[in-house]
């Protein structure tokens, strides 16, 4: 904890002194604290207190020379002080500034170089407005783009370098491309694929490597068409293609767990 810390420093090593402070009146008051609410502390907790206490004197700290006064006093500041703030060398401040800017003022942010404000601004922005991030560099950011975006455009990104956005992918895209996925390089996405696949389309994946993919078809593959499946080299397999074709009902069989 900050408050335990029994010394006041400032942002560059040097002691402070209430001596002088431009706000030495409001001492008194009650409107700041040495070593507890600050805006001259080097600790961050300290300088948040001193804005909650006083936010109406955020607006003359916008362009304070220590970044983590900047970043604080952007959280309280009038949104007129705050768009210059998007052009701040400190990530932690273009944000706190973008998070409370209309979106269309954020949106340049979309090519910020700091991850962390790209993938921020991806789980804020309207969907409609994600689609120049679908090649972002960064897999996560391109992850939260897959989660949010409209699912009609998702089709761009079904060739994904990361299996995991391709999984996302998978899961959102519209059921009639969904055949453009089934052959894809990670078992992870086929399975996705497959679990949403209608039982008649199922038929093309009842030779997938992996045994999951496998045992999916099996579970829900028209009857006519299981027993194709009866001698398969995973056991489990092998035991759905019987509790079915014992059945007889077609129904799909509980997995197990």
């Amino acid at each position: 904890m900050t408050d335990d810390i029994d010394e006041a420093i400032d942002w560059q090593g040097n002691e402070i002194s209430c001596a002088g402070c431009t706000h030495e009146a409001m001492r008194a008051a009650g409107g700041c604290k040495l070593k507890h609410a600050c805006v001259h502390d080097r600790y961050a907790r300290r300088i948040d207190r001193f804005f909650n206490w006083n936010p109406a004197l955020a607006n003359d700290y916008v362009k304070h020379p220590h970044f983590e006064v900047r970043a604080i006093a952007a959280k309280h500041a009038s949104l007129f002080h705050l768009p210059p703030l998007l052009d701040d060398p400190e990530e932690t401040v273009r944000w706190n500034a973008a998070r409370r800017l209309p979106k269309r003022l954020v949106l340049r942010l979309r090519n910020d170089p700091h991850r962390e404000v790209r993938i921020r601004i991806a789980t804020v922005i309207d969907p409609e407005d994600l689609m120049p991030m679908m090649m972002d560099e960064d897999y996560y950011v391109r992850l939260v783009v897959a989660r949010r975006i409209v699912p009609s455009v998702l089709g761009r990104m079904m060739g994904d370098p990361e299996a995991e956005v391709r999984r996302v992918v998978a899961r959102r895209i519209p059921t009639d491309w969904l055949l453009g996925a089934a052959s894809d390089p990670d078992p992870r996405v086929r399975l996705e694929v497959a679990e949403r696949l209608s039982s008649d389309l199922l038929t093309v994946m009842r030779n997938d490597p992996d045994w999951r993919v496998r045992y999916e078809v099996a579970s829900r593959i028209p009857l006519r068409e299981v027993s194709g499946l009866a001698d398969d080299e995973d056991p489990l397999v092998q035991e759905m293609v019987r509790n079915r074709l014992q059945n007889r009902s077609g129904l799909p069989m509980e997995k197990p767990a």
